[in-house]
C-alpha cells in the first residue's frame, strides 16, 4: 500500500490539488473521513471506491459545493473561491435538468461566464469559443439542437466542451463514463490525454476497474477513509482493491490481473 500523507507546511504549494484532514458529514455520519493527500499537476487520477465512498462528495466538497466539517482544500496553494476560475466541472448527468430549453451550444456557452460576466450577452466572439469546444468533442453538428433531444452520449458531450471551453487547469469529472457508447467513451479518453498532454490535470470518479490501469497514471482509493492514493502501477493492487471494497466484488483480482499485465508490457 502506498498512501503519501503530507501535513502542515509538509504539503506541496506546486500541487494541482492538495487535501488537508478533509472531514465531511452528512446529518453527522461522517460520509469522508481525515483524507489528507497532494495531487500534482498533469495528472490522470480515478477516484475508485464502493458506492457510498465518498468519491462524488471529494470533488464536491473540493469546490466548496458541500460543506466540510472540518479540514481544507487548496487549487495551487489557494482556496477554491479564489481559484474557481482554474477549476472545470463535468457533473453526473442525472443530477442535470435536461428538460431546461436551451440548446447544446447555449449550455457550453456557460462555461465561458466567467470571462463574459453574469447576465451580459453572449457575443460573436465566445459563440465561436463555445463552437470550438464542440469541435473538439465532436458534436459542432449540435450546436443548436435543444439539450432534451441529445442521447446519453450526446449529453455528455455537451458537459465536457461546456468544462473544455473554460480552458480550466484542473478538471474534476463526476462519473463522466457511466452509461455512454463505445465512441463517447473513446472521445473522454483521448479528451483526457490531451488534457495531460498541455499539463492539465483531472480528477474523474470511476467505477470500471476493468479500465483503471489503462485510462489513469494516479489513484485515489476511497471508502469513506483513503485506503491508498498514488501511481497507478504501484497504488492499483488486488490487496489495496479488496480493502477498498471489502472483497464484495468478484472482478477485483480481474482488475489487479490488468495492472499486472501492463507492468510486464510496459
Amino acid at each position: 500500500m502506498i498512501i503519501q500523507r503530507p501535513t502542515g507546511s509538509e504539503h506541496s504549494l506546486d500541487a494541482a490539488l492538495s487535501i488537508h484532514d478533509l472531514t465531511v458529514a452528512y446529518h453527522r455520519k461522517p460520509v469522508l473521513w481525515d483524507v489528507d493527500l497532494d495531487v500534482p499537476e498533469g495528472s490522470l487520477v480515478g477516484i475508485v471506491g464502493p458506492n457510498g465512498a465518498g468519491k462524488s462528495t471529494l470533488i464536491k466538497a473540493a469546490m466548496d459545493l458541500v460543506p466540510k466539517a472540518s479540514g481544507r482544500v487548496m487549487i495551487y496553494g489557494q482556496p477554491y473561491r479564489k481559484q474557481r476560475r482554474l477549476v472545470g466541472y463535468v457533473p453526473q448527468r442525472e443530477s442535470v435538468d435536461w428538460e431546461f430549453p436551451v440548446s447544446a451550444l447555449d449550455v457550453v456557452a456557460m462555461g465561458l461566464y466567467g470571462r463574459i460576466g453574469w447576465c451580459l450577452p453572449v457575443t460573436r466572439k465566445y459563440r465561436d469559443m463555445a463552437l470550438a469546444a464542440m469541435e473538439r468533442v465532436g458534436i459542432a453538428d449540435l450546436a443548436h439542437r435543444q439539450i432534451n433531444q441529445l442521447s446519453g452520449g450526446q449529453q455528455q458531450r455537451v458537459f465536457l466542451a461546456r468544462a473544455l471551453a473554460q480552458d480550466a487547469r484542473v478538471y474534476f469529472m463526476d462519473e463522466p463514463f457511466a452509461a455512454v457508447d463505445a465512441a463517447t467513451e473513446k472521445a473522454i479518453v483521448q479528451l483526457l490525454r490531451e488534457l495531460r498532454a498541455k499539463g492539465r490535470t483531472a480528477l474523474v470518479v470511476h467505477h470500471d476497474l476493468q479500465t483503471v490501469a489503462e485510462y489513469f497514471d494516479r489513484v485515489i482509493l476511497l471508502n469513506t477513509r483513503l485506503v491508498a492514493h498514488g501511481p497507478t502501477t504501484q497504488v492499483f493492487t488486488s490487496r489495496n482493491l479488496h480493502e477498498t471494497y471489502g472483497g464484495r466484488l468478484n472482478l477485483l483480482d480481474e482488475a489487479a490481473e490488468a495492472i499486472g499485465r501492463q507492468k510486464v508490457t510496459a
